[in-house]
């Protein structure tokens, strides 16, 4: 028996450590190659890391909670699978008993494909996934009888798809936590929300590729309407892109860090002060975002300049937006007018996308390298800290491809799964404080960066349109600028030019 050590790599560019945030296996479990042993908080992101080895973990070398060095060793796993008989233990044909199987056992006559032959019979959060975990061993076992609970999912893979022509669709469908109606209208009593998670016909497959169904198995969908969480905002990181029992945990916990926990803030007033005192340790990505904020502050001049816009057409677009059938089922909002507008100004205003590259010899010389590309980046605010994902070559997306990608953005930063690869090579950032209620502010720029545009909310004021006084939807731009590439009238025109698209949306048809 051979035993392999699993060293912790380098999941980034450059990354020296990082902390086991839990794991996901333990001693005596068999893992399959690319299973997932762990998740890991490195100073950019959360990771899962995948086992290069197949076989029986045998000891867990790092704890939960610790930080280590790249290339320390935080597992060891042996190539004998769990459960294989040894020399010690190998069964006596005449009289020991197979042993119970760990899966449920299909009918003679079923012939589903490999990953659909075996379904958890364990109700355990431990059970593996459909079709995972090591190839079963050629030793005849005793059929178990499993509960019609457990024989129901397996006769529904085993069954082939019939195939069934699209029909227009007449009640609600669930879409990234929106219910649409795609078709011919309901009945009035047929029209309020639907249960969420609950199970819909999916006649026809999708609507225009866009709206699915949430994949979750029955128990989790019953987790789920318990705590009262809609499925389509949780990241599925199932095998077959399912919602997950420990995807629903990972969720809770983050919106139980998200809590309002006021009325039980403040310590007991007869206990000294210094026991009063909550010490957090800053590591991972909020020790990262902290050092690159105090070198971006201190090492690019910053200058901030503001501009209130007249958002009313804007918000009329938003509105038409949510109503196309082009739309169904995307999550539309004025943050995504705001993208398009910056990377339209951006176009006319180029050394806003830029980067300031000192000399590598430490001279005076240095170059401001304008970059042709945009990777919007999205500033997201996450339990574990600020992140900043960008999306890849935003200027080639059309308006519906960057609402899905700032979708799927949100999605993931929520659910702390945002890689690293996603927040590297930003050339400008948009951050949305307008969604706390907040007005205006200055921004620090992203490292690497001489741009970030703050939006704020949008509130209906009065505003002078034409000598009159009428109630118009107001929001305030706050731009802060690295001044050693963006002059100031440069950052003027740049904001400007955002500006007039917030208030003309048209202007992007040019």
């Amino acid at each position: 028996m051979t035993v392999n050590k699993f060293n912790l790599p380098d999941v980034g560019e450059g990354l020296t450590e990082a902390e086991i945030v839990s794991w996901n296996v333990k001693p005596g479990d068999s893992v399959a190659i690319n299973d997932i042993l762990c998740e890991i908080e490195t100073a950019k992101s959360l990771v899962e890391l995948p086992s290069p080895f197949a076989g029986t973990v045998t000891e867990l070398l790092v704890p939960v909670g610790v930080t280590v060095d790249v290339g320390t060793p935080i597992i060891s796993v042996s190539d004998a699978v769990s459960g294989d008989p040894t020399p010690a233990d190998a069964p006596v044909p005449a009289a020991a008993a197979p042993a119970a199987p760990m899966y449920g056992t299909l009918p003679a006559e079923d012939t589903a494909a490999p990953a659909a032959r075996a379904v958890p019979v364990t109700g355990g959060a431990a059970s593996p996934l459909v079709g995972s975990g090591p190839k079963a061993d050629a030793v005849k076992r005793r059929p178990r009888k499993a509960s019609p609970s457990a024989v129901a999912p397996v006769a529904a893979a085993a069954a082939p798809s019939p195939v069934v022509e699209p029909v227009p669709m007449t009640e609600p469908v669930e879409s990234q936590g929106i219910w649409i109606n795609a078709g011919a209208p309901s009945a009035p009593d047929a029209a309020a929300a639907p249960e969420e998670g609950a199970v819909r016909p999916t006649l026809g497959g999708t609507i225009s590729g866009l709206v699915n169904k949430v994949l979750a198995k029955p128990p989790v969908r019953k987790i789920a309407r318990d705590l009262g969480i809609d499925l389509a905002d949780v990241v599925a990181t199932g095998a077959r892109g399912e919602v997950t029992r420990e995807d629903l945990v990972s969720y809770q916990a983050q919106r139980d860090a998200e809590v309002d926990k006021a009325d039980t803030f403040w310590g007991k007033s007869g206990r000294p002060q210094d026991q009063r005192i909550e010490r957090i340790p800053v590591k991972g990505v909020r020790k990262a975002t902290a050092k690159a904020m105090v070198e971006s502050a201190f090492a690019a001049p910053h200058v901030s300049i503001f501009v209130d816009v007249d958002a009313s057409r804007t918000m009329e677009f938003v509105k038409r937006l949510k109503a196309s059938r082009d739309f169904e089922g995307i999550k539309v909002s004025p943050l995504l007018i705001l993208a398009k507008a910056v990377i339209w100004a951006a176009a006319r205003n180029p050394s806003v996308n830029a980067t300031w590259v000192d000399s590598a010899d430490g001279s005076d010389a240095a170059e401001i390298h304008v970059k042709h590309f945009m990777n919007l980046g999205i500033a997201a605010a996450t339990p574990r800290g600020l992140m900043v994902p960008n999306i890849k070559n935003a200027q080639d997306l059309s308006l519906k491809e960057l609402a899905l990608a700032l979708n799927d953005l949100a999605t993931t930063a929520r659910a702390g799964k945002t890689q690293p690869a996603q927040m590297q090579g930003g050339t400008l950032t948009v951050t949305n404080i307008g969604a706390l209620g907040i007005d205006t502010g200055t921004p620090i720029i992203n490292p690497g960066e001489v741009a970030i545009v703050a939006f704020g909310t949008i509130k209906q004021k009065p505003w002078v349109l034409d000598g009159e006084v009428i109630p118009r939807w107001i929001t305030t731009l706050g731009g802060s600028f690295d001044h050693r590439v963006v002059d100031g009238d440069l950052s003027a025109r740049f904001m400007a030019d955002v500006a007039a698209i917030l208030e003309e949306p048209a202007l992007l048809l040019d």
